[in-house]
């Protein structure tokens, strides 16, 4: 299968000229994880996203995007799909564009692991459960904890999100960048000079996703693939026998699971 066959086309793109503010306005309002960064000519300069969005400062509104675009992997129409995967995994960004061809590097699409995951066959020799290929140090955080707090832990940590919990310790949802993003919360931790203490940022009930998603240790891999691309989530909690979170799978891991498969 060659990439032409599941990638999306006409992605949305800003110039490397705009300012981050743009960028950023523009995935708030497309709800996008990731916007490709071209010159002029629509010709690849890279790839921006949420955590570099997540790092700008009133003090750097300011700059263009050009600063914060990031290198991507040369991946083209005609390349196959377990090559653009490998690269993918590697570069450990979750989406990735395409362009015309290595000499001519105009952007004619963009593709990302949730394209792979829903069009690759599942091998056989896939971990047959989820708590094979679960992270299992999970990093949880309250309701009543401020967004600045949990959004200085996902630049430390290059987390995407964290699960929020209730005091019994039960999952009740997951606060992740985009949500941060999406709800503006991070103008207001991060922009507003007047913001010197953590105090002055939006609780984490005010910006999580709700309901949480859960499989069990014991669920297949294949199930959490399925959950992921029916609610177009980046990540699944996953729980023991007790209702207590045991792990957290993304698709990252997921797709680098099937990657390793391919590769035994």
């Amino acid at each position: 299968m060659k990439v032409d066959r599941i990638m999306s086309r006409e992605p949305i793109s800003v110039k490397a000229g705009d300012f981050i503010t743009h960028a950023r306005q523009l995935m708030r309002d497309y709800f996008l994880r990731g916007i490709i960064v071209v010159d002029d000519g629509n010709r690849l300069v890279g790839m921006l996203n949420d955590q570099d969005i997540l790092q700008v400062t009133s003090t750097r509104s300011n700059v263009t995007v050009g600063g914060y675009a990031r290198q991507t992997p040369t991946v083209t129409p005609d390349m196959d799909v377990m090559k653009a995967a490998k690269l993918i995994v590697q570069s450990k960004q979750n989406r990735c564009p395409v362009i015309m061809s290595t000499d001519e590097h105009t952007v004619v699409g963009i593709l990302s692991d949730v394209d792979i995951l829903r069009n690759v066959e599942i091998p056989r020799n896939i971990p047959e459960t989820i708590e094979a290929i679960m992270t299992k140090k999970v990093k949880t955080c309250s309701p009543e904890e401020r967004v600045s707090k949990v959004w200085g832990h996902m630049l430390e940590t290059n987390y995407t999100g964290v699960p929020v919990v209730s005091n019994g310790g039960e999952p009740i949802g997951m606060i992740t960048r985009r949500d941060i993003i999406k709800s503006g919360a991070v103008r207001s931790s991060l922009e507003d000079e007047r913001a010197s203490s953590l105090n002055d940022s939006p609780k984490v009930k005010k910006v999580m996703s709700t309901p949480t998603y859960t499989l069990s240790e014991s669920d297949s891999v294949q199930s959490a693939i399925e959950m992921i691309i029916h609610y177009d989530i980046g990540r699944v909690t996953i729980v023991n026998g007790n209702v207590k979170i045991s792990g957290i799978i993304d698709r990252q891991d997921l797709l680098e699971s099937i990657v390793n498969a391919w590769t035994e």
